[in-house]
């Protein structure tokens, strides 16, 4: 395109200007947006690129900024808010460091082996309430014993475990101490008991 041809849209769209922004504002729903479109309309004159043959200037204008429009619409819309991204960054701040899955994974090492040590009425009765979400009285139902005795089992179980989750926590962080108290009584493994113990 010949710099008399952008000049002369230049001049059509500095003159017509407040009849195109009425146009974009119907055909896009905002003033706001319908500006920002001329505003790049106009810098894209200026620039003189992307310009091809044209039949009518009104129609090209009017295409050019309802496609910047677009362009920014879609831009606005891969954008993130504020409220996003500080989502975004309290999700990366809440996941766990090295340390603690470490720790994690080893409690729950505890926990299974601790389960597997229960009786096997006990750990179901403790899977079907924790796991299951089964109520005590569902229990007592499917294992035919009365609510009382479901009550004093899971009871017993979450005991059991919990000591063995603490005991296991309490010679983790006295290692040295643990060992070699161990050693002196002849103990083989880390803080094992048995389930009927006074624990």
């Amino acid at each position: 395109m010949t710099d008399t041809s952008l000049a002369a849209l230049r001049r059509l769209l500095l003159s017509r200007y407040a009849d195109f922004k009425a146009r974009l504002t119907r055909h896009l729903g905002s003033s706001e947006l319908a500006g920002e479109a001329l505003q790049d309309t106009w810098l894209r004159l200026e620039r003189g690129e992307g310009i091809a043959t044209i039949h009518s200037h009104d129609a090209y204008l009017f295409r050019i900024a309802v496609n910047l429009a677009r362009d920014r619409q879609r831009a606005e819309d891969r954008r993130l808010t504020t409220a996003e991204v500080d989502t975004l960054l309290s999700v990366a701040a809440e996941a766990p460091d090295p340390e603690q899955v470490v720790t994690a994974r080893a409690e729950l090492r505890a926990l299974e082996a601790a389960m597997a040590e229960l009786t096997p009425r006990r750990r179901a009765i403790l899977l079907a309430a924790r796991l299951d979400g089964l109520s005590r009285r569902e229990i007592a139902a499917r294992y035919r014993i009365s609510v009382r005795l479901v009550q004093r089992e899971l009871q017993e179980a979450q005991d059991y475990c919990a000591a063995r989750i603490r005991r296991r926590k309490l010679f983790a962080s006295h290692p040295s101490e643990t060992s070699s108290r161990q050693k002196s009584a002849g103990v083989e493994g880390v803080g094992e008991f048995e389930p009927g113990g006074d624990e």
